[in-house]
């Protein structure tokens, strides 16, 4: 469902076929149809308070010719990328997601973070739904999103971790009339799996990794 090619410092996923798409990317936000879904690796020392990022990433887009893709920023190392993919029944659904906690946030609670790290994931399943169950399907993605993080990241001042402050993400399906994605649903079901896989395999690296010194 999807190809992934690793340019540094591009992560490109490649998807089977156009699909409509959901997010709040900085290039490709909202509703649209694209076949391609991008991460762009970029350094704490270039996010500075005077850096335009979302002009900066609209010309890179376009200078790539992918005006009509999705693209995220991460300042995690791409190389570092988490693809899980699984079934249920006859619903396929993967997960491509690069984690980074340095900016780690409760709900509820807002600190200045000190570097920026972020959650940035594309989720996509076969099975076609029409915009509304495209938006069901975002609340699975952010609630399994929000579990891996709860049981497996850092601890705050006000309590568990439950993301970060710059997360995005992405739901992609073939366009069609299925109304429903909850969580009693198949597509509901295996997406969560999937995304729920890749953050907490994230997570746990991240902790081992970078953990005790950002956490």
């Amino acid at each position: 469902m999807i190809d992934v090619i690793l340019a540094h410092p591009w992560l490109i996923a490649e998807l089977s076929t156009p699909m409509r798409c959901l997010s709040w990317a900085p290039y490709g936000g909202g509703y649209g149809t694209t076949s391609r879904v991008l991460w762009r690796e970029v350094r704490n020392a270039d996010l500075t308070e005077s850096f335009d990022a979302i002009d900066w990433l609209a010309n890179a887009m376009n200078s790539r010719r992918d005006a009509d893709a999705v693209a995220m920023l991460t300042s995690r190392e791409v190389a570092r990328y988490r693809l899980e993919t699984a079934h249920s029944g006859q619903t396929q659904a993967a997960c491509l997601a690069t984690v980074g906690l340095t900016n780690a946030e409760r709900i509820g609670y807002r600190v200045a973070p000190p570097e920026i790290g972020t959650i940035n994931l594309l989720a996509v399943t076969d099975t076609p739904l029409n915009d509304t169950a495209l938006l069901e399907l975002m609340s699975i993605a952010t609630q399994a999103r929000t579990a891996a993080v709860i049981e497996h990241g850092p601890d705050l001042p006000h309590g568990r971790a439950t993301g970060t402050g710059t997360d995005c993400i992405v739901v992609a399906a073939p366009p069609g009339d299925v109304a429903y994605a909850g969580l009693h649903t198949e597509v509901g079901e295996v997406l969560g799996r999937v995304v729920y896989d890749a953050i907490t395999r994230g997570t746990r690296e991240w902790m081992a990794t970078e953990g005790n010194t950002h956490a």
